[in-house]
């Protein structure tokens, strides 16, 4: 528990171990919003006119930036706010609440873990300025009885939340389904059928130009949906080379491609690296849902959008077999889909 973040976070220097190599550093971090990723209203969805000018607008987004903010989509705002003042108050809660779910061991598998950086802890060149709180939620029925107890609430509200956001992911994924000209379902059963829930805390850091809360990577899974701190700035997208600050706007969600979309599009669709910075004053909490398929569930590019003029550009394989491949993974972060490529591409 001692390794926390928020255990120690009151220095005056960063330390040695969480500070990046220069090429990584963030360096003095400003944030625009005019350059921000699209927002779109999905309750325009509700006529046919209106649903297909919100597909192509979600289509654009994930080709041009394989991220977009969803607005009115269903989710209670009261739950939302809830749930994020439910995980808060679980990280201020005193340590003997917390000692049960803190977890060093990445082989464990427990349905709540409390860990901090990553949980490649031990072995990593760099420690990440974070804490994290992952849930599982499959089966949600069973996860439920092994979540924290305290806050008396979380139980209720997490489960609440968890089943919502669910439903979302599943409008979301039919949106992109018809955008693509796909059959209905397409991304439904194994391809999302593991949600799993990180909540990412962190704490105000000394000097936010040295370190990152998430260094910039990809999602390896088929969609991730993520909602912010209302009022911190600290998720960055790369695009075109320049990191843009997806600004916290309230009641919103974050949606991006994982590197599943983008293989069963066949590229249509992207996953753009990400990463989170830091902030001196604020503390800052983010609640990530991830949507993962089975591992024995097939990958590959769908068939209604290969032909002659547009081949595959991946094989197929398990999901299992990509997520050996990429924990293993050394080097830039397209390398994880080199080896799933086809060779005449």
């Amino acid at each position: 528990m001692e390794k926390l973040v928020s255990s120690w976070n009151n220095v005056q220097t960063v330390p040695e171990k969480y500070i990046f190599p220069p090429e990584k550093r963030p360096g003095n971090v400003t944030f625009n919003a005019s350059k921000s990723i699209p927002v779109i209203d999905l309750e325009a969805i509700a006529s046919s006119q209106d649903r297909d000018a919100t597909i192509q607008k979600i289509l654009k987004a994930g080709e041009d930036f394989g991220f977009f903010q969803v607005i009115n989509h269903g989710v209670d705002e009261d739950l939302m706010n809830d749930t994020m003042s439910v995980f808060k108050e679980f990280f201020e809660l005193p340590e003997e609440d917390k000692t049960s779910f803190y977890c060093e061991d990445a082989m464990r598998n427990n349905h709540c873990m409390l860990y901090t950086s990553s949980l490649l802890y031990a072995t990593e060149d760099v420690h990440l300025w974070r804490d994290n709180l992952r849930n599982s939620c499959h089966p949600l029925e069973e996860c439920i009885q092994h979540w924290p107890e305290k806050p008396t609430r979380y139980r209720h509200v997490v489960g609440a939340y968890a089943t919502e956001v669910k439903k979302l992911s599943a409008t979301i994924l039919e949106l992109l389904c018809e955008g693509l000209g796909l059959e209905p379902g397409h991304f439904g059963g194994k391809l999302s059928e593991i949600p799993s829930l990180l909540v990412n805390h962190y704490p105000p850091c000394p000097d936010p130009s040295l370190t990152l809360g998430v260094s910039e990577h990809c999602d390896p899974n088929l969609i991730t949906i993520l909602q912010q701190d209302s009022d911190v700035f600290g998720l960055q997208v790369l695009k075109n080379g320049e990191w843009i600050g997806v600004e916290p706007i309230s009641n919103a969600f974050v949606v991006n491609m994982g590197y599943q979309m983008q293989i069963i599009s066949n590229n249509k669709l992207r996953s753009v690296e990400h990463r989170a910075v830091t902030n001196s004053e604020k503390a800052r909490t983010s609640v990530a849902m991830f949507f993962i398929p089975n591992g024995d569930s097939i990958v590959e590019p769908a068939k209604a959008l290969v032909d002659p003029r547009n081949p595959a550009i991946y094989k197929s394989f398990q999901y299992k077999e990509f997520m050996s491949h990429f924990l293993k993974k050394t080097g830039g972060t397209d390398v994880a889909l080199e080896a799933f490529k086809l060779q005449a591409n």
